[in-house]
């Protein structure tokens, strides 16, 4: 049985930080600046100096202001900023356990989540029906993302954002990754979407409700009520409008679900397993080569199967909403989660 590695921070916050969560890739980038101190050499591990972060911290704001971020904005988003040598530890030392899909959706679906997650879908009807009507996305899938990666707003990161950020990029593994980060971070207080003294989030950068990387909130961010602002720390309307908003813009079909577990009559090669374009196949052709469904769909509708713990585990079929999922993290455990968390939430 094939067993995955998932940080233990990611599946215990909800949040999976390195899985790319929410568009949030945190795979490495080559830094198109000039070429950090810290930067790595293939086969070393990166070290770094704190007494040179303030130096660095100078260059991030001529960088800011070559890319048209105003010198207003900059003095205030820098004015406190500082080393966080906490973040740098989180990111290199991130504890794994090898676990399974069962493993996975006992830690992340707990009883008590799925009750809550039914509550807040009764409590938040008329804002979740507004944001649904408007993207085509359904009510369920809403809450179960803003479930899954921040308890329902409650667990949003109480790290400075500017300083996280500043902090990771000059450490310097993945250095132009997080100055981009950092440079649309600057756009959003330059926007006026938040005040840099409640400019709070994740030691990765995450923010909000949703846990945008900044990049994602200047690409997917909502205004839902119409007040001018994308506020995802506090405004329920902003948050189901922007959660909304990342799957529609990705893809979403509302005339499909995110897929089912089924059964097997006779094993499928493993050349017939996955999600590439080229594995999908008709419901109905599935079903000739032995797939039994749990509930009825289209003959027509196209498919994939997967097996997240090989032929040993579960086995799924996939529609394109779960592809679309994946979009916002990179892992089939989480979007087997989300699937499996909105179609909780609305059964009887």
């Amino acid at each position: 049985m094939m067993i995955v590695k998932l940080s233990m921070i990611a599946w215990l916050t909800g949040v999976a930080l390195l899985a790319g969560c929410s568009g949030k890739n945190l795979q490495a980038q080559p830094a198109i600046n000039n070429v950090s101190a810290n930067a790595p050499v293939a086969g070393q591990s990166v070290t770094y100096n704190e007494s040179q972060f303030p130096a660095y911290v100078d260059k991030l704001k001529v960088r800011a202001l070559s890319e048209g971020i105003s010198q207003q904005t900059i003095d205030q988003a820098f004015a406190n900023v500082y080393f966080l040598s906490r973040v740098i530890d989180s990111d290199k030392n991130q504890l794994e356990k090898k676990i399974t899909l069962d493993d996975y959706l006992q830690r992340v679906l707990p009883d008590w989540k799925i009750e809550r997650a039914r509550q807040m879908y009764q409590a938040n009807k008329t804002k979740l029906n507004k944001a649904s009507k408007r993207s085509g996305v359904p009510a369920s899938y809403i809450v179960a993302l803003w479930g899954m990666e921040s308890t329902f707003g409650k667990r949003q990161g109480k790290e400075d954002i500017i300083s996280a950020l500043a902090t990771l990029a000059f450490e310097g593994r993945r250095e132009e990754f997080f100055t981009r980060q950092l440079i649309a971070a600057l756009q959003i207080l330059q926007q006026g979407h938040i005040q840099a003294d409640q400019f709070k989030g994740s030691w990765a950068g995450a923010m909000g409700q949703c846990q945008f990387m900044p990049t994602s909130f200047l690409k997917y961010g909502l205004d839902g009520n119409g007040d001018g602002r994308i506020d995802i720390w506090n405004n329920k309307d902003d948050v189901f409008a922007s959660t909304a908003n990342y799957l529609a813009t990705e893809g979403w079909n509302s005339n499909e679900g995110w897929g089912q577990e089924v059964k097997l009559t006779k094993n499928l090669t493993e050349t017939v397993i996955g999600l590439e374009d080229a594995k999908a196949k008709s419901v109905a052709e599935w079903q000739k080569q032995g797939i039994v469904l749990s509930h009825k769909v289209p003959a027509n509708q196209r498919a994939w199967i997967i097996q997240p713990d090989d032929a040993q585990g579960r086995t799924f079929m996939v529609f394109n909403n779960f592809r679309t999922i994946m979009h916002w993290n990179r892992s089939t455990y989480f979007a087997i989660s989300i699937g499996t968390l909105a179609d909780k939430v609305v059964q009887n």
